[in-house]
């Protein structure tokens, strides 16, 4: 199954590629800009993910209600398009993101960059990997780097991550898109991710399965492991992190 996945993410991304700079935008009701190549690449994954047997829930597909959704205890969770703001600007900080959650846990986690051929793997009990042009290496979190370097995003800055990285003290600050930010801690270029601005649950599952494999984790700011089994698809704020001991003192 696994390389039927990493054959469907990348036709996916390959296919949404084909349209940058050749396709605007619209707006979704919630107000955020969908393209012609997030559908495209929605409708690729679900083909793929048909034969695997479990239910699907894609950004850009129907959403089960809560009232089906609540008996799901393994279903693929898909962004078929991560990072439109950076893929409509012609940057390549966008990717497809596929994840399966297993009691509301996301133990495996597909990251696929398109505009650079990365694919980031991870699978819980078996490690992360990253691929590129074929060839794989092992990746896991440094959490020794000095001084840390937090990934913030480019395209969605929050009013309180500078009081945030106050408390922390001495960093370097890393600006990258989409899930991209994750995939920094997982292979160990970088060490802390606040987010404090809303994000999906289809924005945050692939990646936090590939950095939990790498040796990381993602934290809700109560201190909680990030969870899918939720009514709400929205998620709160988290800290991605390589390890607990990074974290800035609570105030």
């Amino acid at each position: 199954m696994m390389q039927a996945l990493i054959d469907a993410v990348k036709a996916a991304g390959l296919k949404a590629l084909s349209f940058q700079g050749k396709v605007g935008a619209e707006d979704k009701a919630d107000g955020s800009p969908v393209t012609l190549a997030d559908k495209a690449a929605h409708d690729i994954l679900m083909l793929a993910l048909s034969e695997t047997g479990y239910p699907v829930l894609s950004e850009e597909g129907a959403h089960t209600p809560w009232e089906a959704r609540q008996h799901w205890q393994k279903f693929w969770l898909v962004d078929p398009l991560d990072g439109t703001k950076e893929f409509l600007a012609g940057r390549p900080d966008f990717t497809v993101n596929l994840a399966l959650i297993d009691g509301g846990e996301p133990v495996l986690g597909l990251v696929y960059v398109p505009a650079t051929d990365h694919l980031y793997v991870g699978e819980k009990g078996k490690g992360a990997y990253l691929e590129v042009a074929g060839e794989r290496r092992a990746i896991s979190v440094n959490p020794d780097g000095t001084p840390p370097v937090v990934v913030a995003s480019r395209s969605h800055p929050a009013p309180e991550l500078a009081g945030w990285l106050a408390k922390l003290g001495e960093h370097e600050l890393l600006s990258r898109g989409s899930s991209l930010k994750f995939c920094a801690i997982a292979d160990g270029s970088a060490q802390l991710y606040p987010r404090f601005n809303p994000t999906m649950m289809w924005d945050t599952a692939a990646a936090q399965a590939v950095l939990e494999a790498a040796g990381g984790l993602v934290l809700t700011l109560a201190g909680e492991p990030l969870g899918y089994r939720r009514e709400n698809l929205r998620n709160g704020g988290f800290i991605a992190t390589a390890a607990a001991r990074l974290l800035p003192e609570p105030s």
